[in-house]
């Protein structure tokens, strides 16, 4: 049966705000030519923090960094620091913005320890999202509207099971597996590749204002950020960093969703990809990676059982349902359809409690998931 993941799987650490100086420090080093985030951190490494390296003189700086490096760091500050700082903090003091350092106790844990983390996170919405376990869900943005579906069920089977969606905002696979996410209690986060100030792509914006509301959008871009070419590929880095493994569902021999799947790999992930057609050319990159070594996946529950949240029947790894609650579930939901709120209800059991029993059943072909979060008992 299905192991619902709570939010005390992990941390859930308090936000403290960025102070002023604190920002100052942070972005300057952002903004330092020459000087990018693998640099940046081997400098924190060794001055603890931002403030530090700006107060630390030429010869300190050049046991980390070239000449050239150096002579940056002791620049004065650029002109637009001084406005882009009061901006910040002006936007982390909108209810439901937050703003993450990477030395915040509150930073998700996974992300800190890869190869080149954001310096900054900055937040919109429902920060305690960042403490649970969670999935990737990428593909390609041109998809078909089977692959759709497929991201989009699979990505609510998963929400359901407890864990948290995450993907990139964009067209395509992106879009329909936060649209999934939503529609269960692990909901999604979005990873975006521009400023928190900036929606993109703009086909998504009522997307992105339901996941403002709903989940969790998460950005490494200052205010004002356009959507740049570069910042696409390398935000990946982070959408694989928050997750425990990454689903391909569809992409093509060339797909960017590679780039997330190989990141994955390097950041010892898990990697699952979706098999299709031999002629379909948004099968291709997905049929790529399982011959690397991704677990080719059928159903939601492949990857739950995989992650040990689903107990498997022998040998097909399909859910086993609570035999002794089956019955009683069946009676509650009765001949006409019924929301999990309902049932919990009827059950005197608590509604998160019972939507990992409802996906089993789900899953056993014992009910069937209707549009609305309703549920209908299927008879044989």
């Amino acid at each position: 049966m299905t192991r619902a993941v709570q939010a005390t799987d992990t941390p859930n650490v308090p936000f403290q705000p960025v102070s002023a100086a604190a920002l100052a420090g942070w972005l300057r080093l952002q903004m330092t030519d020459g000087v990018g985030l693998m640099t940046a951190h081997r400098l924190l490494l060794r001055f603890r923090t931002p403030e530090a390296v700006f107060d630390a003189d030429r010869a300190a700086l050049l046991r980390e960094v070239k000449p050239g490096q150096a002579d940056a760091l002791l620049q004065p500050p650029p002109d637009a620091l001084a406005a882009l700082v009061d901006a910040t903090l002006a936007w982390q003091q909108q209810p439901g913005n937050f703003l993450l350092s990477h030395d915040d106790p509150a930073y998700p844990e996974a992300l800190r320890n890869i190869a080149a983390a954001p310096l900054l996170l900055y937040l919109k919405g429902r920060t305690e999202l960042l403490a649970r376990p969670s999935l990737a869900v990428v593909g390609s943005r041109n998809a078909s509207a089977q692959g759709m579906l497929n991201a989009d069920r699979m990505a609510q089977a998963l929400s359901e099971a407890g864990l948290t969606i995450v993907s990139g905002l964009a067209l395509g696979i992106d879009a329909a597996a936060h649209a999934g996410g939503l529609n269960g209690p692990g909901s999604t986060i979005a990873v975006i590749g521009t400023g928190p100030d900036r929606i993109y792509p703009a086909r998504n914006k009522q997307l992105a204002r339901r996941i403002a509301e709903e989940g969790c959008i998460v950005s490494e871009y200052a205010l004002g950020t356009p959507p740049l070419r570069d910042n696409f590929p390398r935000r990946n880095r982070v959408i694989s960093g928050l997750a425990r493994g990454v689903l391909v569902v569809e992409a093509a021999a060339q797909s960017g969703s590679l780039i997330t799947a190989r990141l994955a790999a390097a950041q010892g992930r898990e990697l699952y990809a979706v098999p299709g057609s031999i002629h379909a050319t948004l099968a291709k990159g997905c049929h790529t990676l399982i011959r690397e070594g991704a677990k080719l996946v059928e159903t939601a529950a492949d990857i739950l059982t995989d992650l040990e949240l689903l107990s498997p029947d022998a040998p097909g790894g399909r859910p086993s349902p609570d035999d002794s609650f089956v019955d009683r579930v069946l009676e509650a939901l009765g001949e006409d359809p019924a929301g999990a709120d309902l049932l919990a209800l009827r059950l005197q059991q608590s509604a998160a409690d019972l939507q990992g029993q409802l996906l089993a059943l789900e899953l056993a072909g014992l009910v069937e998931r209707l549009p609305g979060g309703m549920f209908q008992r299927l008879r044989a």
